[in-house]
């Protein structure tokens, strides 16, 4: 059985390869760009932002393992084949990760941490007291799958009063739910910080726009780790400037990287991160993706599908 990667530099191969070996043995690893394996010998790809084409160029391909939780950077693709199930990245690792960064984020919006590394860039000692702890703060994320039931259960750990918003109702011990579009107004409104961990589909895009972040409380802070499409710059900037927002950590962005002349780089209230909130370690990717293969081989139902009519 062959499997092609692409993910990351083409240098780290040798890396995959000895992962891979361990996980699944019986694997034969190789870059996919390499022009001397033949098309037809691949059975499965693991693969972040394949060129335009090159899947469709498989005529023996078997499953598609999307390197991330997302496949909109695989079914951008007007080629790619629409026979084959794709299989999204939803590792323990990666959904840790995630709730890690979501946690360090609402931590960091609570305490003020983008003043506290503004005033040290300046030298400047500013005392200043938290209005709040994490007790009295609500935490509102939209979008309860894997990594925001996750990322709900640590925010619940550490204290924060957590809502999430979904399509249907979901039963998480001590998470209020909400769901559908007649719930969303009163879980904005009980929001303090709110959290994007949506699919990227068109009745989601520019879910966070001026309508929707007018609804939050006064002073709420942003947290966007899902995708760029989610957000309306301009309105966030807007809410920002007006004092409505008090503060935003974007890991994501439209478009990647973020132009140097983007004006959130130098925003007194915004964190930039460069879309790395979820990058699970190569060694849960490849046990992931092994055990995914494994469970194909054998006829198993496989987890995490994509769903087209769902969009994710």
């Amino acid at each position: 059985m062959n499997l092609l990667i692409k993910t990351g530099p083409a240098a780290l191969l040798p890396q995959w390869q000895e992962l891979f070996a361990e996980f699944a043995p019986d694997l034969k690893v190789g870059w996919l760009d390499d022009p001397t394996i033949p098309v037809e010998s691949v059975d499965y790809v693991m693969v972040w932002e394949p060129r335009p084409g090159r899947l469709a160029e498989f005529p023996n391909l078997r499953l598609i393992c999307s390197s991330a939780a997302g496949v909109d950077h695989i079914t951008s693709d007007p080629t790619w084949p629409r026979h084959l199930t794709i299989v999204r990245m939803a590792s323990l690792d990666t959904a840790q990760r995630m709730a890690e960064f979501v946690s360090l984020s609402a931590l960091g919006l609570l305490r003020g941490l983008k003043r506290i590394i503004n005033a040290q860039a300046e030298r400047s000692w500013q005392y200043f007291e938290t209005p709040r702890s994490a007790r009295e703060t609500r935490v509102g994320i939209l979008g309860l799958g894997n990594l925001g039931r996750r990322s709900a259960q640590m925010l619940q750990g550490i204290g924060f009063i957590t809502a999430g918003w979904s399509t249907t109702h979901k039963d998480l011990p001590g998470v209020e739910s909400y769901a559908g579009p007649d719930e969303l107004e009163a879980f904005l409104a009980r929001s303090d910080i709110l959290v994007c961990l949506l699919p990227d589909t068109p009745a989601t895009r520019n879910i966070l726009c001026a309508r929707t972040l007018a609804l939050l409380p006064e002073g709420a802070g942003v947290i966007n780790v899902a995708r760029g499409g989610h957000l309306d710059t301009a309105a966030l900037l807007e809410g920002l400037e007006s004092g409505h927002l008090s503060g935003a950590v974007l890991d994501v962005f439209e478009p990647e990287p973020l132009p140097a002349d983007s004006p959130l780089w130098r925003h007194p209230k915004i964190i930039v991160s460069p879309h790395v909130a979820s990058v699970a370690s190569r060694r849960a990717r490849a046990h992931y993706v092994a055990e995914v293969i494994a469970a194909f081989e054998r006829g198993e139902t496989l987890p995490n599908c994509y769903d087209p009519v769902k969009g994710y």
